[in-house]
């Protein structure tokens, strides 16, 4: 293979392994009361959508030369106040992610233990060892994130691999036909949180060397493998776990839990459990390392700490303390937390860039103005519909 086509398929790699993370543990529970067909139907929309998005940001990525980062671009096009305002959405989102992953891990650790110990410890604990465990990587910096990772993601892939053999003979076909899409509004913010990779288009730019046919090919592939893996997980969960049993998906919904839990409850087995275990376990640590430590650099750059004496640890514990609060404030705030996560990405990665391309020349004929504005309407809509359920 070429260096050229190496560094595709790379870039392929990049845009899919930014879009796949733990969120895709909340897409069924958000799905269930809509059902399979309504929300596949949701899945290639929202897909669709975000695909525009990215084919806009990058032609802006692409009309401003050297500039490597969102929000230096945001600065560039949309001036200093569009930049404040990226940049207090761009921590509120990370923060959100940090504490929806705090969140989803502590079942997980409290079950680890009870099943190697046959004690339950207090719920308290439970947020806390993926903060002491592996926030140490992050504080070790991109360097051993990286090494950790890459062995993570193997076990990611190699347990969804798993996961779908073991749950493909339990499939109720009949599970598959309930419909209600009216429910459907229900899962369009955490669909959001599960498409966005956009964040690296300036990277995937520099990477792939500015060749705009290979850029829109990876972020095609690299965006639909995302699809086809959220659909087919969403098929099996929502075709085994029934919605109104006992600890089904509704009451995954309402104490804010990933699908996992209903699905280890319905499918009582000596293999299921333990992998769904460890594919939700790898899901979230791996998209925690990465959200953190983006996190942690944020802070260090934006704070001007970098470099300084302590600003390492400093940057760390503004990273992790005020998740935690978030946490404990709301116990079972895993869905909470990315669903808050969904609008975030609505405003930065679907109103910014169509914002920013309003500015380009390219994108003054009539019908790419009607774009512009029905993305950013859509996204608005997407923003205030939520705020109103939640506090209407």
């Amino acid at each position: 293979m070429t260096k050229q086509g190496s560094r595709f398929i790379g870039g392929v790699l990049l845009v899919a392994g930014t879009t796949i993370g733990a969120g895709m543990l909340a897409i069924p529970v958000a799905s269930s009361f809509a059902g399979f067909f309504p929300s596949f139907a949701l899945l290639i929309a929202i897909w669709l959508f975000f695909f525009a998005t990215a084919w806009i940001l990058l032609d802006v990525n692409l009309s401003c030369p050297n500039q490597t980062n969102f929000l230096s671009m945001v600065e560039k096009m949309l001036g200093g106040r569009g930049k404040i305002i990226c940049w207090v959405n761009y921590l509120l989102l990370l923060y959100s992610l940090t504490a929806a992953y705090i969140a989803g891990s502590a079942p997980l650790f409290l079950q680890a233990f009870h099943a190697f110990t046959g004690h339950m410890l207090p719920a308290w604990i439970g947020p806390l060892p993926l903060f002491f465990l592996f926030g140490i990587f992050v504080y070790l910096g991109t360097s051993v994130v990286d090494r950790v990772n890459r062995l993570l993601m193997f076990c990611l892939i190699a347990s969804y691999v798993l996961l779908v053999g073991f749950l493909t003979p339990h499939v109720d076909i009949s599970l598959l036909r309930r419909s209600d899409t009216s429910s459907l509004w229900l899962a369009v913010p955490l669909f959001f949180t599960s498409y966005g990779f956009h964040i690296i288009i300036p990277t995937l730019t520099t990477y792939l060397r500015h060749d705009v046919k290979r850029l829109r090919l990876a972020i095609a592939i690299g965006s639909l493998l995302p699809f086809l893996v959220y659909a087919l997980w969403n098929l099996l969960v929502l075709g085994v776990v029934p919605l109104n049993a006992p600890n089904g998906l509704a009451d995954a919904w309402m104490h804010g839990e990933s699908a996992v839990a209903s699905l280890q409850a319905t499918l009582v087995s000596s293999w299921i459990g333990p992998v769904a275990s460890a594919f939700s376990f790898f899901a979230i640590v791996t998209s925690f390392l990465g959200v953190s430590l983006s996190l942690s650099d944020f802070l260090a750059d934006g704070l001007k700490i970098r470099g300084h004496t302590w600003g390492r640890e400093l940057a760390c514990l503004l990273t992790f303390i005020p998740p935690l609060l978030f946490v404990y404030t709301y116990p079972g705030g895993f869905i909470l937390a990315l669903r808050y996560a969904g609008l975030f990405v609505a405003v930065l990665l679907c109103i910014f860039p169509a914002l920013m391309a309003w500015k380009l020349s390219r994108y003054r004929t009539l019908s790419c103005r009607i774009l512009l504005i029905g993305i950013i309407a859509i996204a608005a809509i997407v923003v205030v519909q939520d705020l109103a359920s939640r506090f209407g």
